[in-house]
């Protein structure tokens, strides 16, 4: 019979970590100590207010590794870094540190791997190794912090993986990474983007967490979109913008719709003007001061294997402008390390395939969550 795996540190809440020291037989208040700590990437061998005895007890009751950094790339246009970081098991995910003026922003991954199958998306040819672990995905913005020496103010879950795939591990992490005794960044300075998971945005607005909440949405109809994003088959336009509508009227919190442009796929002014009619219609209805509406514009990253191509300037200025005149707020996407990929997925595809170790994965197409072919969920 096999022992169970140990606890890992950084996945532990501040009342998991006191009953962890209760078992071992120190008193409480050694969480108190701990917990910090690790959240500046401290391991627990380096920790001078506690005993060597503790130490050694922790070393052989739990872990705590944080990832390590294969490669970096610096932009040389932008200073934008793109980090491919190991996980204990050898697997490897993405992050993305921005500068902006108000700060150091970083894109973190959820998953190694997705099995969602977003067709112009790079991290999801070869689908879904595994979830990562809450303390992997706080990991990921320990190590990049302790790398470039400055505080990471925002977090965007727009990385490697679905989010609300690993939906408590996910969540979980962020109150951990919300934690005033940890790095302490604001719910209100966290960005959720999601491909359309609609049961599970139900969910997530039961948690009353004021963070910003994305939706790829990348069509203005189920046909279209369902030939890109096989998750529409599944939850279609309609079933995932009312649960939109549900979300905003419970939290107030406003819901931002991404739309990568395809060149030839959804990039005329006349499925602009379907766009706006949608969204219109189904999140404000009748009344003239309904749901906020903000959709981000994003010329699609080409991906080798994929066929698609960006759509150029002139096509993205109609595009804008056509929402616009129909009251629908409009913000095209600034590229940001242009010059490295910064999109994820790419930089993990390249080194696992000189690794020649492309582990099994799960798709759209063999994984448990079934993917129906009907758009009402």
């Amino acid at each position: 019979m096999s022992t169970p795996p140990l606890p890992d540190l950084l996945s532990l809440t501040p009342r998991e970590l006191e009953e962890l020291m209760t078992g071992l037989g120190e008193p409480k208040y050694r969480a108190a100590q701990i917990f910090p700590q690790l959240h500046r990437g401290v391991p627990p061998d380096e920790m001078s207010n506690l005993s060597l005895a503790l130490r050694q007890k922790l070393k052989q009751a739990a872990v705590c590794r944080l990832p390590h950094i294969e490669r970096k790339l610096l932009s040389a246009l932008d200073g934008t870094a793109k980090y491919l970081l190991s996980l204990a098991d050898g697997n490897c995910v993405e992050s993305v540190l921005m500068q902006y003026e108000h700060g150091l922003t970083i894109c973190i991954s959820s998953q190694v791997g997705c099995r969602m199958g977003c067709r112009f998306c790079a991290s999801t040819i070869g689908g879904r190794v595994r979830d990562l672990t809450p303390g992997e995905l706080l990991g990921q913005v320990i190590t990049v912090q302790k790398d470039c020496g400055a505080r990471i103010s925002n977090i965007v879950l727009m990385g490697i993986g679905e989010p609300l795939d690993n939906y408590e591990n996910v969540v979980k992490f962020l109150h951990l990474v919300n934690d005033p005794a940890g790095l302490n960044i604001g719910y209100r300075h966290i960005s959720l983007s999601t491909c359309g998971l609609a049961d599970r945005i139900d969910r997530l607005r039961e948690e009353n967490l004021p963070i910003t909440l994305s939706v790829s949405l990348h069509a203005p109809d189920d046909a279209s979109r369902s030939a890109i994003m096989p998750i529409n088959r599944r939850y279609g336009i309609d079933r995932l913008l009312e649960s939109c509508r549900v979300y905003f009227a419970a939290t107030g919190r406003r819901i931002s719709f991404e739309y990568t442009l395809i060149a030839g796929k959804n990039d005329s002014v006349g499925q602009a003007r379907r766009l706006a009619q949608l969204l219109t219609s189904r999140l404000r209805g009748k009344e003239k001061h309904g749901m906020p509406i903000h959709v981000n514009l994003i010329p699609v990253n080409e991906v080798e294997g994929t066929g698609f191509t960006h759509a150029g300037r002139e096509a993205v200025r109609r595009f804008a402008a056509e929402l616009e005149s129909r009251g629908i707020r409009v913000t095209v996407r600034r590229t940001l390390g242009a010059d490295i990929n910064a999109s994820c997925g790419q930089l993990r595809r390249e080194y696992m395939q000189q690794a020649n170790t492309e582990p099994a994965a799960e798709t759209a197409e063999n994984s448990t969550v079934t993917i129906s072919q009907r758009g009402d969920g």
